[in-house]
């Protein structure tokens, strides 16, 4: 894909899912329903002030249900325009002499919402994002345990590099995974 269209992607809004959800840039609105995610989803939450200060990184997404979406639990998921943030992507860049790294930080998904495409969805969106940036590769760590997450990585292209013992704060291990950003453009999968 010519980066021509990448740029396009990234500038067009979502149109959304089937059902409704749509994805757009983090606004600082959307922190306390992040944050609550966080805290839902993950033993070691990140702090509120993680997302404060990556508020303007390149890939920082949301999943937006619109008003009246459904949602088990309204306190976490409204948004204080009255739509419901139902999940996120947190990626950067790094200059690396001419070949710029993009790391996927953070993904997570409101439980009542996963299993329907919204964590692919992010992740796809966050990849586009990192290449208008300029990342060449990009890569993220994801717990040992949590298979259903590395089945999703690869799927997307996204290769094991090495495993970091001890690198969660419980003292589990992560795999560090890595993709080629102009190889998955060039097929990224439908």
């Amino acid at each position: 894909m010519p980066c021509d269209a990448v740029l396009s992607l990234v500038t067009t809004v979502d149109p959304g899912g089937r059902d409704g959800t749509r994805l757009r840039e983090a606004r600082q609105t959307d922190l306390l329903s992040v944050y609550r995610i966080e805290k839902t989803v993950f033993k070691q939450p990140w702090p509120y002030a993680a997302f404060e200060r990556l508020l303007d990184a390149p890939a920082f997404l949301v999943a937006e249900q619109p008003t009246g979406g459904p949602t088990v639990d309204p306190a976490a998921a409204k948004h204080t325009d009255g739509s419901g943030v139902v999940g996120y992507v947190v990626g950067d860049t790094t200059p690396n002499h001419g070949r710029d790294i993009g790391h996927i930080k953070d993904i997570a998904v409101r439980p009542d919402t996963q299993g329907q495409g919204l964590g692919r969805r992010l992740l796809r969106r966050a990849l586009h994002h990192l290449a208008a940036s300029g990342a060449s590769v990009v890569k993220l760590e994801v717990r040992a345990s949590n298979t259903r997450a590395q089945r999703l990585y690869g799927s997307e292209g996204f290769e094991p590099v090495r495993t970091e013992p001890r690198y969660y704060g419980d003292g589990e291990a992560a795999h560090v995974m890595a993709l080629e950003l102009g190889d998955w453009i060039r097929t990224e999968r439908d």
